[in-house]
């Protein structure tokens, strides 16, 4: 059989058209990601791994339990004695711009397809094919528009963990009450109003979950950003692969899964902030709806006084 169909040929070709003439976009895009990931790893390693320890705790606190909070501090522990503070920072840098910019994207997104059915069916094949594609092929055209780095690889990570949080941000609209959402068109509210103050508060839960799966699959890619040149724990897990090392690939391998236990416990319980037991935010919470009850109360054990007095006069 004779007949062949280019589609290689001619992606290359569009490839190399917008090497030609987007070089200047490309360019701003890579300055961009480079300032972005490697200022917020400056951040990271500006103070004391101690200080970075205690607020990742605190955080773990305030939204999940004291015993998340207790893990974190083993965890991170365990990352600085491992040698591995460096980079797993620049790894954590890597996953949360990335996962930034997916969610930015992927949010309006998810919106769109929700509100527009036209939409949706064009993100849907879309879509299948970002998160069906080898990851690996993404690398290939990153390369050539942003050369060796950081670049290359954060732009294979945000498309490949840009699905999810599409999906599941429509699912989250979809599946809002539509007798909720008449009755905010009864009460004369425009679509944008019944997107904010109905839809996106109702659905938030869902969307929150679309964030956690953004971010697990960005952490996942760390490997393949390290194969681009991205500095961080998937560059170590790279380089004992080709040196076969096999402590070095356990170690690294290791501070991944660790940075992403804390990620994923953090992430998962925003969709529920405040009705964490044990979490800070809970315990706030309890004390002030305590404070609440206390004063309520006081005006009628008040006047509970007051008729006990009158009637004690009274006999008098």
């Amino acid at each position: 059989m004779n007949f062949h169909l280019p589609i290689g040929t001619w992606v290359e070709s569009a490839v190399d058209w917008i090497k030609s003439n987007l070089d200047g976009l490309l360019d701003v895009v890579s300055f961009v990601v480079t300032f972005l990931v490697e200022g917020l790893t400056f951040l990271l390693l500006l103070p004391y791994f101690y200080v970075v320890i205690v607020v990742a705790a605190l955080i773990a606190w305030l939204v999940r339990s004291w015993q998340l909070a207790v893990g974190t501090v083993i965890s991170f522990a365990l990352i600085v004695a491992m040698g591995l503070w460096v980079p797993a920072m620049q790894t954590l840098a890597l996953v949360l711009v990335a996962a930034l910019v997916a969610v930015v994207i992927a949010i309006p997104l998810g919106i769109w397809s929700a509100r527009n059915p036209t939409v949706r069916a064009v993100l849907k094949p879309v879509l299948d094919f970002m998160q069906t594609m080898p990851a690996f092929v993404y690398l290939i055209p990153a390369i050539v528009f942003f050369s060796i780095g950081v670049v290359p690889g954060l732009v294979a990570t945000v498309i490949f963990a840009l699905p999810p949080g599409v999906r599941l941000t429509e699912l989250g609209i979809r599946g809002v009450d539509s007798e909720t959402v008449e009755a905010g068109q009864a009460f004369g509210a425009t679509p944008a109003q019944i997107l904010r103050g109905i839809q996106l508060p109702l659905a938030m839960p869902t969307i929150l979950a679309g964030v956690n799966q953004v971010i697990m699959l960005a952490l996942s890619m760390a490997v393949i950003a390290g194969m681009a040149g991205a500095d961080g724990l998937g560059k170590m897990v790279v380089e004992a692969i080709s040196t076969v090392n096999i402590a070095k690939g356990v170690e690294a391998g290791l501070g991944v899964v660790l940075i992403a236990v804390f990620l994923d416990r953090v992430t998962a319980a925003l969709g529920s902030l405040g009705r964490h037991p044990g979490s800070l935010l809970w315990t706030l919470a309890q004390r002030r709806s305590g404070q609440r009850v206390t004063a309520a109360s006081a005006p009628v054990a008040d006047a509970a006084d007051v008729h006990t007095d009158e009637k004690e006069l009274q006999h008098a």
